[in-house]
């Protein structure tokens, strides 16, 4: 099996329960993933890149029979368009992500003083769909492995084989190149239960989930992250500025794209009265066919599966004439789409769902502002946030159509399937669309390693916080307030050292402790505490000077730590009394490096 290969004596291999084979691969898979992507996290930037160039090559390369097998497996799309598909996830992927940091420090603001750290965030488990299977383990492999964590590819069960022949194909290149091994997994003992547990499993960080509204809500509701995808009911609107010839054209184009199986292609057409006659001649000149009322009605009883009320697997990704005969009418073998005229929207017409198939509704509108009405309709059943299409030269209709209508991706005078997955727009290259909340997803955007990282922030003090007044409770409460902290230095510039704090000034520090003798009864002594001695490196910490009548050296009234570094320079010991005021910090140097000598203080400084 893929990423978990058998010793030969494997007591595994005598189980027979597909359930129970499942679940010890799913542990297996995840086991060794974790491992990997421990290893995986300490690679460089230029290391990660040269494994990514890697295996995007290998995927480019084998685009063509990896197509093929998808398409003999499952019976969705045609070859030509999965190759497409193939290299846009290989590709154009590749191009988009190449440049992009995602080891170690990844962007730096001077001006705000932040700098960003990237994270990986561990084991990535890639749920697979079977419309779209090869592209998109493809694609979720790479932005994975660009973000530096492993994958678990879970397949759909229709598509077993042919995403399991692309993640070998993808793990091969990956240790060529110097990966771990087990950096991808993918099982190939496919049940729910497996699926479920591989969501659930503790090592497994973050679920990227592609599939039926059900799938992804039991990522949802796993207890993991995950990125998932509503579904797409894709409007494209008409207006009556638009190139009609060109509208209609690439339309067609995003309907018929490997036979409709993308979730953001074309679902609808709403047009505009003024050119309806127009835009139905050169539907009919580009290979539409458009449906009769038994038609119509023959085929909406077969689109939509009643039990689940998803799209009916015997015409998901066929080709319209297939589509026809399944419904049980026969249409021209040139045929391209089927198209049918509609006059509501909702369940009791089938065909205003979401199809994935060469089928189109048509509606007709008085004007835009009806437009955006009809659209949003659409949208509401069964599209939030997915994906819309516009075709106008009107640059304010363009701009209000997209500000109003309840979709998160706008695609103007382009196929709205190419369109939204970057192949012809400049959208980040994805095969999984975010739909927002609207659509149930956390997030509206095209899923990139961006999503698949965490980041860490280093923020320096930018707006220092403003201390309040002191109050009145200590003797020390009324002295000068300190001075404020320097500004905080830039990004670049290295962390500021000790000798760098403000301190106060020895003036500042006598007249505390004067304040403090004084309401202790103590008389003054001959200091004068309001005459600044100076910093403490001036200072002769001592002996100091007998005092008048006095004999024997006369003890310190105050020692700070800075006093004792001076007489620790000089060799020299500092005289105090029970009386001397010692800080804290001056006392620990001062008795581990013995230079304090006590001594009886003077009888001019003793109290009754």
């Amino acid at each position: 099996m893929l990423g978990c290969r058998s010793s030969g004596t494997d007591p595994m291999e005598k189980v027979h329960d597909p359930d129970l084979l499942s679940l010890q691969q799913v542990r297996d898979l995840v086991a060794r993933a974790h491992e990997a992507q421990k290893r995986w996290a300490t690679f460089s930037q230029a290391q990660i890149d040269a494994v990514i160039e890697a295996v995007a090559e290998a995927a480019s390369r084998e685009a063509e029979p990896l197509a093929r097998l998808a398409v003999e497996e499952t019976g969705y799309g045609n070859v030509a368009d999965k190759i497409r598909k193939n290299k846009l996830a290989a590709e154009d992927v590749h191009r988009a992500i190449r440049g992009l940091k995602t080891v170690g420090i990844i962007r730096e603001d001077r001006e705000n003083a932040i700098v960003e750290v990237a994270e990986p965030v561990g084991v990535v488990a890639a749920i697979i769909p079977s419309t779209n299977p090869t592209s998109t383990a493809i694609y979720k492999t790479l932005i994975s492995l660009k973000a530096r964590n492993a994958i678990v590819l879970s397949p759909h069960p229709t598509a077993r084989r042919c995403i399991c022949a692309t993640a070998d194909v993808l793990l091969k290149a990956a240790l060529k190149a110097g990966a771990p091994e087990g950096l991808i997994g993918c099982m190939t003992q496919v049940t729910m239960q497996a699926t479920q547990e591989l969501m659930r499993h503790r090592r497994v960080a973050l679920i990227l989930a592609t599939g039926g509204t059900g799938l992804v809500r039991a990522a949802y509701s796993s207890g993991k992250p995950a990125l998932g995808v509503g579904p797409g009911n894709v409007p494209a609107y008409i207006e009556r500025t638009a190139v009609v010839r060109k509208a209609v054209a690439d339309i067609i184009a995003g309907k018929t794209f490997d036979n409709g199986t993308l979730c953001s292609s074309e679902q609808s057409i709403v047009c505009d009265e003024p050119i309806r006659a127009a835009v139905l001649h050169e539907l009919r000149e580009q290979g539409a066919y458009f449906l009769n009322a038994k038609e119509i009605d023959a085929l909406s009883r077969i689109v939509i599966r009643p039990d689940t009320g998803v799209p009916n697997p015997k015409i998901v990704g066929r080709a319209a004439p297939v589509v026809a005969q399944v419904a049980g009418f026969q249409v021209p073998a040139a045929t391209r789409v089927l198209v049918a005229e509609l006059t509501g929207i909702g369940r009791e017409h089938p065909l205003s769902l979401e199809k994935l198939s060469p089928i189109l509704a048509f509606y007709t509108v008085k004007n835009y502002q009806e437009g955006i009405e009809v659209c949003n309709r659409l949208l509401e059943f069964g599209g939030l946030g997915h994906t819309i299409a516009i075709h106008s030269q009107s640059d304010a209709i363009i701009r209000e159509f997209g500000q109003r209508v309840r979709a998160y991706r706008v695609m103007v005078n382009t196929p709205a399937s190419l369109g939204s997955v970057g192949a012809t727009t400049r959208l980040f290259p994805s095969m999984t669309l975010g739909c927002g909340a609207p659509g149930g997803n956390i997030t509206s955007d095209n899923i990139s390693p961006k999503h698949l990282m965490n980041v860490k922030r280093i923020a320096w003090e930018t707006k220092p916080v403003e201390q309040p007044p002191a109050r009145l409770s200590s003797p020390l409460a009324s002295a000068a307030p300190l001075s404020p902290p320097p500004p905080p230095a830039p990004v670049a510039a290295a962390a500021p050292t000790s000798s760098a704090i403000t301190q106060p000034d020895r003036a500042t520090i006598a007249r505390v402790v004067e304040r403090f003798l004084s309401q202790k009864g103590v008389p003054r002594g001959e200091s004068n505490p309001g005459h600044d001695p100076g910093p403490p490196s001036a200072q002769a910490p001592s002996p100091p000077a007998p005092a008048a009548g006095v004999s024997g050296p006369r003890p310190a009234e105050f020692v700070s730590e800075s006093d004792v570094r001076a007489a620790l320079a000089r060799s020299e010991k500092i005289y105090v009394s029970p009386r001397s005021i010692v800080t804290p910090a001056a006392r620990d140097l001062g008795n581990d490096n013995g230079v304090f000598v006590e001594v009886e203080a003077p009888l001019a400084r003793r109290g009754n």
